[in-house]
């Protein structure tokens, strides 16, 4: 089984280095947001990244069609969404009467929160995401009920919190209690999985910017989500990509909030440091 598995990927990374575009640096585009908010799409790689000297949104992986509808919010699918959660963030819900702005005022009051995400809650003693801190408030301040992690309403109200914090650098935080959690993350995106025995670093950091088949491998850089996806027409988040890449190993995968997906998360937010948040953004 292992000497076909390693044929397979040898026949993988073949097409890849075969479909290479080999794109030049300076040939990459600029992404500027409703003409005024410039955004970092390219930087110097995070100093823990051994084996990257720059690092790249995956914005700048996307056919020029699917980069303008990022580039101005009438065009954004994903916005619609957002709009959503506005109305969400003002409803009342709970035995407690209160509603998210009862407590937040607006959503402008959540700048910076998702450039750090996820990160260490002293309270808890774990690393939190995003839906958990959003749960949090629901069960506790709210007390209402928690909303699955691909309800309709989390991903709304995460893409609204996140935009909240577009244009800022990503600023994970990896020391201190954290850095198990990190540890752990880093461990699964150099392990090998399922039948094919691929890990993320084979498609992310060994072949980006080729092509594998149709789909032309980005850095899976995740400062862009929740994205609104054209093949769901829907939004989603980093652990949904997770669980599909996985499970495109042939594999038995993790759960969207499992212990392991939370860690992941944790490592490859913080491999994307210093780009900025793109969120929501809109990906193939």
């Amino acid at each position: 089984m292992r000497s076909i598995s390693l044929r397979i990927l040898a026949s993988v990374t073949a097409l890849a280095v075969m479909g290479s575009l080999s794109a030049m640096a300076e040939d990459l585009p600029e992404l500027v947001i409703n003409e005024d908010i410039e955004m970092v799409t390219r930087t110097k790689a995070p100093a823990h990244l051994e084996n990257l000297d720059e690092i790249r949104s995956g914005w700048t992986f996307r056919t020029k069609e699917t980069q303008a509808f990022q580039m101005d919010d009438f065009d954004n699918p994903g916005m619609i969404f957002v709009d959503q959660a506005l109305d969400t963030w003002e409803t009342v819900d709970g035995a407690a009467g209160k509603s998210c702005a009862s407590c937040h005022e607006g959503p402008e009051s959540m700048a910076g929160m998702r450039a750090s995400m996820p990160k260490w809650n002293e309270d808890a003693g774990a690393v939190w995401t995003m839906e958990m801190y959003i749960n949090d408030c629901r069960e506790n301040r709210m007390q209402a009920d928690a909303w699955g992690w691909k309800s309709q309403p989390m991903l709304n109200m995460n893409a609204l919190i996140s935009l909240q914090s577009r244009g800022m650098p990503v600023d994970v935080k990896i020391d201190g209690p954290a850095q198990s959690t990190w540890e752990k993350g880093k461990e699964m995106y150099y392990t090998r999985y399922g039948q094919l025995e691929l890990s993320c670093a084979n498609c992310h950091e060994q072949n980006y910017d080729n092509y594998i088949r149709a789909d032309h491998l980005s850095q899976g850089q995740i400062n862009g989500f929740p994205v609104y996806r054209l093949k769901q027409a829907n939004l989603i988040t980093s652990h949904n990509r997770f669980k599909g890449c996985i499970r495109d190993t042939r594999a038995e995968t993790f759960n969207e909030g499992s212990p392991e997906f939370v860690a992941l998360e944790l490592y490859v937010s913080s491999r994307g440091n210093g780009l900025s948040v793109e969120a929501p953004s809109v990906r193939n």
